[in-house]
């Protein structure tokens, strides 16, 4: 028999900042070595490599190994959704220079969340999605004072939303292969309840493959590091004419 979930074993491991901060370097699904990862926190690699070894234990971080190289990764979708959700209820951290004031506006402007759309670009692509009627079932927005509140016991699972016939036809010819997400084992379509915006993304296998086709068509571009994305000149257009996004450019830096 087990009993109630020991959630301050996750906690304590989130607690320390330079494991927090090697966790929100890999947020973007991404497989990063440990040198990378200690740049990122700040720390030696010698103590990376340790906070590393911790990580693994608690089963928020996978390993994988090529050649003599190993690469980190967050263990799955579960840890993005426990990022974020903290991300929501943690303060901004201190802006003290230019670079990282303009880190943190681009970061807010278009990121990815594990591996779909967030910030102003996925908050926006959901809106547009839901007035065009591509998507039905709420309205975006999160509201945690009305009586369809977004609870934080079910995140992502309060509202239903679907998507329609038309969204699929649209969808479809936009490239999305809907054959391959069947055999997905997540559900095709969740939402994120965005920390920065604190409005609805989209998530589940179709918000990743929307990701996917968009750094495919070279509309969005990821950085070397981190989980800002860039939205290029095609982007801004293709997201336009396709789905009726507006985005101002003069947002993400």
């Amino acid at each position: 028999m087990r009993g109630d979930a020991d959630i301050a074993t996750v906690g304590a491991l989130v607690a320390d900042p330079a494991r927090a901060k090697i966790l929100l370097a890999l947020g973007d699904g991404r497989a990063l070595p440990a040198s990378v990862l200690a740049d990122e926190a700040g720390v030696a690699t010698s103590t990376a490599s340790a906070h590393l070894g911790k990580l693994l234990d608690g089963g928020l971080l996978n390993v994988e190994s090529h050649g003599r190289h190993r690469y980190f990764r967050i263990a799955g979708p579960a840890v993005g959704e426990l990022l974020e959700a903290l991300a929501r209820l943690s303060p901004a951290t201190p802006v003290r220079s230019l670079k990282q004031g303009t880190n943190a506006q681009a970061l807010r402007f278009a990121r990815t969340c594990y591996d779909h759309l967030a910030g102003v670009l996925g908050t926006k692509l959901m809106a547009a999605m839901l007035e065009c009627e591509l998507l039905t079932g709420g309205d975006g927005v999160f509201d945690p004072g009305a009586a369809r509140a977004d609870r934080l016991s079910s995140p992502g699972f309060d509202l239903d939303y679907r998507l329609t016939p038309a969204g699929v036809d649209q969808l479809r010819d936009f490239g999305i292969d809907f054959e391959s997400l069947r055999g997905k084992r997540r559900p095709l379509v969740r939402y994120c309840v965005d920390w920065s915006e604190q409005r609805h993304h989209l998530a589940g296998s179709l918000g990743a493959a929307l990701a996917e086709r968009m750094v495919e068509l070279g509309w969005v571009r990821r950085g070397r590091r981190g989980r800002a994305l860039h939205v290029t000149d095609d982007g801004y257009t293709g997201l336009r004419e396709a789905f009726g996004v507006e985005l101002n450019p003069s947002r993400s830096s």
